[in-house]
């Protein structure tokens, strides 16, 4: 079992998470669908967790793992965010992130990473004529269908501010592949920030996305 940069949390299925936080969104009603209502106050980190559709294990093939990693480091740019830790797994994604304005735009960011890539891996399924694409597509009304890559709701937004919350979160996030048996140690999963920290920011993969770290004031705050 491998040891996390920080005292590793025990990794327990998706819907029965319940981690160190001091304050969280909650899902709202907006007509039948659910979302968040993302919120923020200055010093927040939000840690993020969003779902492939029906929980299939679709970010499984590399080349759409470069593609949503590519994605991240569009949309963190944009809206002006620091990626603080992450992993992709088979069926789902948790983020970390840090914004550097006083009004971030939570929604704007999950949206410019979720959408191009969604569209991205729609036009590869078509131009492929694969047999997956008929079952990503959704029968919103009648004579109506749309391509649906992730799952339909509000996914998890919690707002995090304290060393203890931050820390516990890193590691519970790169210790997801451990706790899922994928691999022994969380250094082997390639797809997660753990190295990065582990060679002390100095293990710079180009298949992932940029990592920023904690913000330099985040013990000294």
């Amino acid at each position: 079992m491998a040891q996390g940069l920080f005292e590793l949390q025990e990794c327990v299925p998706l819907a029965a998470c319940q981690p160190v936080q001091d304050r969280g969104t909650s899902p709202v009603m907006n007509g039948h669908r659910k979302q968040v209502k993302h919120f923020h106050e200055p010093g927040d980190l939000h840690e993020l967790t969003f779902s492939c559709y029906q929980r299939r294990p679709l970010l499984t093939i590399d080349l759409w793992r470069k593609m949503f990693c590519q994605a991240i480091d569009a949309a963190i740019e944009r809206h002006e965010f620091r990626l603080v830790a992450f992993v992709i797994m088979p069926e789902h994604v948790h983020l970390l992130v840090h914004p550097t304005t006083t009004n971030p735009d939570v929604s704007g960011l999950l949206s410019a990473i979720k959408r191009p890539f969604s569209f991205r891996i729609k036009q590869l399924l078509i131009e492929q004529n694969s047999t997956l694409l008929p079952k990503l597509m959704v029968r919103e009304r009648p004579g109506k269908t749309s391509f649906r890559f992730w799952q339909e709701g509000p996914g998890y937004d919690r707002n995090l501010h304290t060393q203890t919350a931050v820390l516990a979160a890193i590691d519970y996030i790169h210790n997801n592949p451990v706790a899922r048996k994928l691999v022994d140690q969380a250094r082997d999963w390639k797809w997660s920030s753990y190295r990065w920290y582990e060679w002390d920011k100095q293990n710079v993969d180009p298949d992932l996305p940029t990592i920023h770290g904690l913000p330099w004031d985040f013990f000294t705050g």
